[in-house]
């Protein structure tokens, strides 16, 4: 048979599944003849398989047989607080899970950095004044340092912190498909951390830094080195994709970085709100630390939690098989 004519003589009936497969609600004649269409279309499809060999129509049918069986089985796609409670609960945890490795590696090589940084300034203190003068230095020291956490009202300065966190976890995140502008955006933040722990723990107020940049930078960091890392997996995605052909790969990859970004929304806003309630207060820096400490283990608690038992589900964080574009099979 001639594979036009064959396209000609079904495509009416293929139209019809493909409506009432997209309907949310089918009445019982509807539904009768949805399966009646499903079976003949999958008749179609094992016909164009052993006889009409022809990958794009292979592709299209299983798509519409993929639609057809949710609809049938009463299955819809998750949407509004389902989607969410399943991004909170599955998706997000699962690929942050996934990628520990990379996000362990970015971790490392950043506080690595920054702690090399920290001895060579403490052992080379006259280094800094290549960079800033004395008169900046004392200022730094003496005043600025401290008065950054305390200079402006509590709410205002977390909507300020969490904004810019944002902005730098964007860039790191969404940059990885150029694998440089992350590496540039995450180098930055190293040289920043790096430089002020230096300048202050050469000036003997090594204790004061801690003090400050812990209880909320423990948290803070931790969502900044998961979106490197989620980036720069990213951009290995369409460098190394593996089986899978470029275009595919680096969607796959995308969406999962979409999903992450969402949720570090919500992390970064924790550590916002450290950073103006809690690491400014009178508290002990004992305590303060902890609260810091408290939220990070919570953090990461909770994604081993989630993420191995979504894991062990076989759950990859991208979307459901049919809500994905259609595939050519590939070897």
């Amino acid at each position: 048979m001639d594979l036009d004519t064959f396209i000609a003589q079904r495509s009416a009936d293929w139209q019809r599944l493909d409506v009432l497969a997209r309907r949310r609600r089918l009445d019982g004649g509807e539904a009768d003849e949805l399966v009646t269409l499903y079976r003949r279309t999958a008749t179609d499809l094992s016909l164009v398989q052993s006889r009409l060999p022809d990958a794009a129509l292979s592709t299209r049918l299983s798509g519409l047989l993929s639609r057809s069986r949710a609809a049938a089985i009463g299955t819809p796609p998750v949407r509004g607080w389902s989607a969410l409670a399943r991004g909170l609960t599955v998706d997000f945890p699962v690929i942050v899970y996934r990628t520990w490795r990379w996000s362990v590696s970015v971790a490392l090589a950043s506080l690595g950095v920054s702690a090399a940084m920290w001895l060579w300034l403490r052992a080379h203190p006259e280094r800094v004044r290549r960079v800033l003068p004395d008169s900046e230095v004392r200022k730094l020291v003496d005043k600025d340092f401290a008065d950054y956490y305390s200079a402006h009202p509590a709410q205002s300065f977390a909507a300020h912190v969490w904004v810019n966190n944002a902005v730098v976890a964007a860039l790191a995140l969404f940059l990885g498909v150029t694998l440089v502008g992350t590496l540039y955006v995450l180098l930055q933040n190293t040289i920043n951390v790096g430089l002020v722990g230096g300048i202050m723990i050469g000036s003997h107020r090594g204790e004061l830094f801690f003090g400050l940049i812990l209880p909320h930078g423990m948290l803070e960091l931790t969502a900044v080195f998961v979106a490197a890392a989620i980036g720069l997996r990213t951009g290995w995605a369409w460098v190394a994709p593996g089986a899978l052909p470029r275009a595919q790969s680096l969607a796959a990859a995308g969406r999962q970085a979409a999903v992450v970004s969402l949720g570090l929304v919500g992390v970064l806003l924790v550590s916002g709100v450290i950073e103006a309630f809690v690491t400014p207060s009178g508290l002990p820096t004992w305590a303060r630390i902890g609260i810091g400490a408290v939220a990070e283990i919570a953090f990461v608690t909770y994604v081993v939690v989630f993420g191995r038992r979504g894991v062990r589900d076989a759950a990859t964080g991208d979307l459901p098989d049919d809500e994905r574009e259609n595939l050519v099979p590939v070897v």
